[in-house]
């Protein structure tokens, strides 16, 4: 039995760009680091620990190699507890290497974005991510792709909405 690569597998044999469109106001909110978060806990060492956060370790190796790694967020406003959440632990992503964008949805409604979010690879292969609507993984998560109609979709919708958000850095939260 052959498993799929998983997303570690795909970004340690990214070359070139590994790009992420996040379009939900909510992902996994089982996740006990958000329960946590909902709870008061803000000041926890261990969400700028790669060894407690496998993901910026990762992220620096990908970026270590010289892979551009990008992601967007289209986000409603005002943002929802959840991308708050998200927005208070992406200074370690940012710092790992991982270039980080937000972008409100008013901004996007001349879009043409995928209906589900993605990992472009190397500007061939897209990996759609499918959650149910509690923002849960479905048990069909992924949808892989190397047909020349998803890669251009996905890459120039990933492009359109890099041009119009705004920096980490620059995006406050009110």
């Amino acid at each position: 039995m052959v498993t799929a690569p998983t997303l570690a597998d795909r970004l340690r044999s990214c070359e070139r760009s590994a790009l992420h469109l996040e379009m939900r106001d909510g992902y996994m909110r089982s996740d006990p680091r958000f329960i946590a978060w909902q709870g008061g806990v803000r000041e926890d060492s261990a969400q700028a620990d790669p060894q407690q956060r496998p993901w910026l370790a990762l992220i620096a190796e990908t970026a270590g190699r010289g892979v551009q790694v990008r992601r967007a967020r289209v986000v409603s406003e005002p943002v929802s507890e959840y991308i708050r959440f998200e927005h208070h632990l992406t200074g370690p992503n940012v710092v790992a290497g991982e270039d980080v964008r937000w972008l409100p949805r008013r901004h996007a409604s001349e879009l043409a974005l995928p209906g589900n979010d993605f990992w472009l690879f190397d500007g061939e292969l897209v990996v759609f991510l499918h959650f149910d609507g509690e923002g849960e993984l479905a048990p069909d998560d992924e949808e892989v792709s190397t047909t020349p109609t998803a890669v251009k979709l996905c890459a120039s919708a990933f492009e359109t909405v890099w041009e119009r958000a705004v920096p980490h850095a620059d995006y406050l939260l009110d």
